[in-house]
């Protein structure tokens, strides 16, 4: 496979951390878990490591099948395996995203105990809003206990929202997200899922949208669910990033070409037809610049590339516009935390 094909994006090592809870607390054998999903134990304790969002999807699998729950055991009644797809069955016949989202957030209160979501429009905006019956009977002590209820709220959202936004072919637009409990130390990745606006700490958990978006037609059908359902639920931590804004057009401009390709700042400036004066002030503005996408996306594919691939890292590094080795080594340990050696590992099998 061609490296250009591989690179997926990736999925901060916290998500991992919180995904991994329900593993510890029953027992069971966290290393196996992540060896199935390709991705080294050590990375843990590396703050800001990543791994590949096919990695994440497979650790999801990985820990469903072993506690029988899709929902990573965050709610007293599991979400069994296979719950996801009958979700999928009984919305797909919707005609609208709105009675599919209704349809959705019915079957999702039959499965679940404590966590239920409400589809609630006020004017020109749509909110589905979360309510947590183990938050609500006890917020001091809920907020205080761990594993914290805001990775809970945040999946449940990442799920709606990327099931949605499948079902009407296009990204539907968050204009705001709010969380009940303190901003986790991946908030950052939660605005790229959903938006900048995004706040914690409130009444209530919800993510807020257009709501001329509910009257859409549903454009799938029983074929394209199943080719949906291969490769669920990682499409739905990057097929349906937030895309708006100059960084994400830079993003898709870049993602045509091989690193080794990619042109300078003053020339990407040219091809945007703005002054390199104008480019760096509105990236400045989304708080980023040429050089922090660049080394994202390096970041992002020399992840995929170490952990698919048994290609030598002299190779990678090549691959990734580097001119020697001991540079791609020195920039990936600044961009993870960690060395490119620890993301080469056996798997189990």
């Amino acid at each position: 496979m061609h490296p250009r094909q591989m690179e997926k994006g990736s999925v901060s090592i916290g998500f991992v951390a919180e995904a991994m809870a329900c593993i510890r607390l029953r027992g069971l054998d966290p290393e196996g878990v992540l060896r199935q999903a390709g991705i080294a134990p050590d990375l843990l304790n590396a703050p800001h490591a990543r791994v590949s969002s096919r990695q994440f999807g497979v650790l999801w699998h990985a820990i469903a099948q072993a506690i029988d729950d899709e929902f990573f055991g965050m709610d007293r009644h599991p979400m069994k395996v296979g719950s996801f797809t009958l979700l999928c069955h009984a919305v797909i016949q919707s005609d609208t995203l709105e009675r599919a989202l209704l349809r959705a957030l019915r079957f999702l209160r039959l499965v679940l105990d404590e966590l239920s979501g409400e589809l609630v429009c006020e004017g020109e905006v749509a909110h589905i809003v979360l309510h947590d019956r183990r938050m609500d009977s006890d917020r001091p002590q809920a907020l205080s206990a761990q594993p914290r209820r805001a990775f809970a709220h945040g999946t449940f959202m990442v799920i709606l929202h990327g099931l949605a936004c499948w079902l009407v072919g296009r990204r539907i637009p968050v204009m705001g997200a709010s969380f009940c409990d303190d901003a986790p130390p991946y908030a950052d990745e939660w605005r790229v899922l959903f938006c900048q606006n995004l706040q914690f700490r409130q009444a209530r958990s919800c993510i807020s949208f257009p709501a001329t978006y509910l009257a859409l037609a549903n454009i799938q059908n029983e074929r394209s669910m199943k080719a949906f359902l291969r490769d669920a639920p990682a499409n739905f931590l990057v097929k349906y990033k937030n895309s708006a804004g100059l960084a994400a057009q830079i993003r898709r401009r870049l993602r045509a070409w091989p690193p080794a390709s990619w042109p300078d700042f003053d020339e990407m400036a040219r091809q945007l037809h703005a002054s390199s004066a104008t480019l760096r002030r509105r990236l400045s503005e989304e708080g980023t610049s040429y050089r922090a996408i660049c080394d994202e996306l390096r970041r992002d594919l020399a992840i995929s590339l170490l952990g698919d691939t048994r290609r030598s890292l002299v190779d990678i590094a090549g691959e990734l516009g580097f001119a020697e080795a001991s540079a791609f080594h020195r920039a990936f340990k600044r961009w993870t935390g960690a060395r490119p050696s620890e993301y080469r590992h056996p798997r189990e099998g």
